[in-house]
């Protein structure tokens, strides 16, 4: 029998939705279960410090967790840099305060709020004293993937027909374009998040688990035994097909 292994997708600080799937996991597969978080544990929801402290606890308490590196964790541990950085993939209009990235409401979960008038050097100064330092260390070690067997865990996605070992990081945090569009069968059933869905979905060579909890809709734990998987609900599994 094949070991079961969990997947959470993108959680954007939302603690009580992270709580309720760890709590669906539990009921499935124990409290050894092992799980693989794919990015994204902070901006646009109201408690990215909870976030991180309870993915920090968990796995310092010796639970079976990876937690793999998302692009707004990366975008969040840059701004915090000394001299703040942008990340250069974000469309020109956007910022990582705009709050359609969200980076204001993961500032304010450590006591930092920040208005449209205000000075940016000034919001950074007080993060930079409020934010600790294990968490931005914490965010800035995440790997980029985590491969188990035939399942590959990832963000955003991968660079078809590029091996494992020559992907970038850029592609690795922020891919769509070239990935979401190749039907192809890849070495690996992929398994990311990043990009919004109202649920899981499996398109055949790839499961998409990122539930859109940043914009307020439910995290949806999905469960895979070698290719095959299932969404946990409160009412058990449910089979989770290619094309569904």
């Amino acid at each position: 029998m094949t070991k079961p292994i969990y997947a959470i997708g993108d959680i954007h600080g939302q603690t009580g939705q992270l709580e309720r799937a760890l709590e669906l996991i539990a009921a499935d597969g124990g409290p050894e279960a092992e799980i693989v978080f794919v990015g994204d544990y902070v901006d646009r929801g109201p408690d990215s410090r909870g976030v991180i402290d309870r993915l920090m606890r968990g796995q310092a308490e010796g639970r079976n967790w990876t937690c793999l590196k998302g692009n707004h964790d990366r975008m969040f541990t840059w701004f915090m840099e000394p001299f703040p950085r942008e990340d250069p993939y974000l469309p020109v209009e956007l910022y990582y305060l705009n709050d359609r990235i969200g980076g204001g409401a993961t500032l304010a979960s450590y006591g930092v709020e920040c208005g449209p008038r205000d000075r940016k050097w000034d919001i950074h100064a007080a993060a930079r004293a409020a934010v600790p330092p294990a968490h931005l260390d914490y965010l800035a070690d995440l790997p980029h993937y985590h491969q188990a067997g035939d399942l590959l865990f990832v963000h955003a996605g991968i660079r078809p027909a590029v091996a494992l070992a020559d992907q970038e990081e850029q592609d690795l945090l922020w891919i769509r374009q070239g990935f979401l569009d190749d039907p192809r069968k890849h070495p690996w059933l992929v398994v990311h998040g990043h990009t919004a869905e109202d649920h899981p979905v499996h398109y055949g060579n790839r499961v998409d688990i990122d539930c859109g909890a940043g914009y307020g809709r439910t995290l949806v734990p999905v469960v895979f035994e070698g290719r095959e998987s299932w969404c946990l609900t409160p009412g058990g599994r449910v089979r989770l097909e290619p094309g569904s």
